[in-house]
């Protein structure tokens, strides 16, 4: 236990010190961008008074490293600050919590989707080596990882929304207002992020399963006679499931990537598209809030995975 409190305290603070990094990063690079928020907001007509007014009023002109200091001061205290061009002014915490439940709906979906896909892929295709399912099914997983995310949605709008007509091309319901909505408007941006995915976590269960199923404890337990489905599932899915669940905490990062794309096309109001019209309309401190949430949901998910492995493996936390 005292190796799992170890192991978890050194896992946080760095996740703290990660963050703290990328928000720095991230501040400088907008900071370093070509663009003024002083004219996405007031336009390029505004008079030199009212420039110098909105300037004072955000800190804009106060040094760099000024600007940095009071905004980590600031967020450190779970203040956000305030939308300077997007939302003109209005809280950055409210814009986020309106938006953040329509994100993480789309990206939970797609976890569950691409994750009972590959479960079936990835195991029908190692029980199966070498013969017809597993030709089919790695030959799916290829395909699948050579999809990119943009071209797999515009075919699955043509398909299922102008095609067949089953589900909305574009818009999407808030679960909080109904979770029925969510789910049809949400399926088709779930299904063009999970593809990949699936993809990814399919090869990675087969190698996986593979690898375990020729490993001395199963063949030991083959020789004491055990059913063959308790032998698979006790000693040799339980220990493939450690690399997947790796590579599923790693695949988080492109989830939140492929959503921010995603979001785009499917008119999705959530924080990917949040911080992608922050970044063109320079609103610094979107961005950096996104930013901080985008870290904070990789590093957690990642912080969980790695203690799920360590419960189905104990020899890593000691």
């Amino acid at each position: 236990m005292t190796g799992l409190v170890q192991y978890v305290a050194t896992r946080v603070a760095t996740s703290i010190a990660t963050v703290l990094i990328g928000c720095v990063v991230v501040f400088l690079i907008m900071k370093a961008a070509p663009g003024d928020p002083t004219l996405s907001a007031l336009g390029e007509n505004a008079t030199p008074e009212a420039s110098a007014a909105f300037r004072a009023k955000y800190n804009l002109d106060e040094p760099v490293l000024t600007q940095l200091a009071s905004w980590l001061s600031k967020a450190g205290r779970g203040d956000l600050g305030d939308s300077l061009t997007v939302a003109g002014g209005r809280p950055i915490s409210s814009l986020i919590a309106t938006r953040l439940p329509n994100t993480l709906f789309i990206g939970v979906l797609s976890v569950v989707i691409a994750v009972v896909i590959s479960l079936i892929m990835g195991t029908i295709a190692a029980l199966s080596r070498g013969k017809i399912l597993d030709t089919l099914a790695t030959s799916a997983a290829v395909l699948g990882i050579s999809m990119p995310d943009f071209w797999l949605s515009y075919m699955l709008v043509f398909a299922f929304a102008l095609g067949l007509g089953w589900l909305p091309a574009y818009g999407f319901t808030s679960p909080a207002d109904s979770l029925g909505g969510a789910f049809v408007s949400g399926l088709l941006p779930a299904l063009a992020v999970a593809a990949p995915m699936a993809a990814v976590f399919a090869r990675t269960l087969r190698t996986s399963l593979l690898g375990v199923a020729h490993q001395d404890h199963v063949t030991a337990a083959r020789s004491f006679g055990f059913h063959p489905v308790r032998i698979f599932l006790h000693w040799t899915f339980r220990n493939a499931l450690i690399p997947y669940l790796t590579v599923i905490g790693l695949q988080i990062r492109y989830i939140l990537g492929g959503v921010v794309v995603i979001e785009r096309i499917f008119g999705v109001p959530g924080v990917g598209s949040l911080m992608v019209d922050a970044g063109f309309a320079r609103d610094y401190p979107v961005v950096q809030a996104c930013t901080i949430l985008f870290l904070t949901i990789v590093l957690t998910v990642n912080l969980v995975v790695d203690l799920i492995c360590s419960a189905l493996d104990p020899r890593r936390t000691r």
